[in-house]
């Protein structure tokens, strides 16, 4: 696990800044990728090569075999899942950053030169607390979507890779084997309940993070109404004020 730290603690920077569904979705990802992934699925890949027995001793077939039916290891592809999915997260991360330094910046000009202008930091506070809402909306929003088609395209990809479902056996007829060779995987079952484990919890987080952008469109919404319902009350008591006023 100490080769996720660093991906772990830049993710629980970005966590404060996220929708209460945003929050969740990072639990799952903490907790039943990462950690799973680290403490029981690199075990159980450990000697998905070196376990194999195939029909044949022919120096090299058992290598091509394997290379055959995996074209990379599902521990590897799970990592390079986890790091993509993880990346709008981090970039979204850096724009957060940039727009609480800018923030910062603009109190301590406004702390010794005076708010005369009236212009005072709308998306950040002094604890560094952001509302999203904004350019912050849009690039949360870009962030969400651009999850979702990588999800897609990891569940989409393994599923053309290797399918759900490890086949204890795999024929190979590749050189150099010299026939059509059986080779035999080592606890297929167990593999496969892994397998399908970690595309459930994709699947729960593509659900997780397409209820996300439906929650983002109706807060959007709901708050316009809002401004818009406290905005009709202002209107009609300026025009019974002109109205006063004129006669």
């Amino acid at each position: 696990m100490g080769e996720w730290g660093f991906l772990s603690s830049l993710l629980g920077k970005v966590q404060s800044h996220f929708t209460v569904i945003g929050k969740v979705w990072m639990t799952v990802l903490f907790i039943f990728r990462i950690m799973v992934l680290g403490a029981g699925a690199e075990k159980v890949w450990g000697d998905e090569q070196s376990n194999m027995i195939c029909n044949t001793k022919q120096p090299g077939c058992k290598n091509v075999c394997y290379d055959h039916a995996f074209p990379i290891s599902h521990i590897r592809f799970w990592v390079l899942q986890i790091i993509f999915v993880s990346t709008p997260t981090l970039v979204y991360l850096g724009h957060v950053m940039h727009v609480i330094h800018k923030e910062n910046k603009l109190r301590q000009w406004l702390s010794q030169a005076g708010n005369e202008m009236g212009k005072m930091p709308k998306y950040s506070d002094e604890k560094g607390h952001v509302k999203i809402k904004g350019e912050l909306l849009a690039s949360y929003t870009v962030n969400i979507l651009f999850r979702i088609l990588l999800e897609i395209a990891f569940i989409v990809g393994q599923y053309y890779l290797y399918g759900f479902i490890l086949e204890p056996k795999i024929e190979c007829s590749k050189a150099p084997c010299p026939f059509t060779v059986e080779c035999f995987m080592s606890r297929p079952t167990e593999k496969t309940i892994f397998i399908i484990f970690m595309l459930v919890v994709a699947c729960v987080s593509l659900l997780l993070n397409v209820v996300e952008i439906f929650y983002l469109i109706c807060s959007t919404c709901g708050s316009g109404s809002r401004r818009r319902a406290k905005q009709v009350p202002a209107i009609a008591m300026h025009s019974c004020l002109d109205g006063g006023s004129t006669a």
